[in-house]
């Protein structure tokens, strides 16, 4: 790699806002919010809204949409109406 050019990779905290979960990973994010992991370093921390711990695809939580009674009862609501 070309010195000078590329953003600095360093340890990371990843922590998931919904579920608590940390991680710890390699990154060029930076934060001013700090954690010390178990190893007893400090590193910085990121906190995320939906991970692959909290999001329903990943969880098996998903619900099925079934689009094509949204659309009967969207016609029902409203009608069909002519352009």
């Amino acid at each position: 790699m070309k010195p000078g050019i590329h953003p600095d990779y360093h340890p990371v905290v990843f922590k998931d806002s919904a579920t608590g979960e940390t991680w710890l990973t390699r990154s060029t994010a930076t934060s001013h919010r700090t954690i010390e992991w178990s190893d007893g370093n400090t590193y910085p921390l990121i906190v995320l809204d939906v991970t692959a711990y909290s999001h329903p695809f990943w969880t098996g939580a998903q619900r099925l949409v079934d689009t094509a009674g949204r659309v009967e009862k969207f016609h029902r609501r409203y009608g069909k109406r002519g352009r």
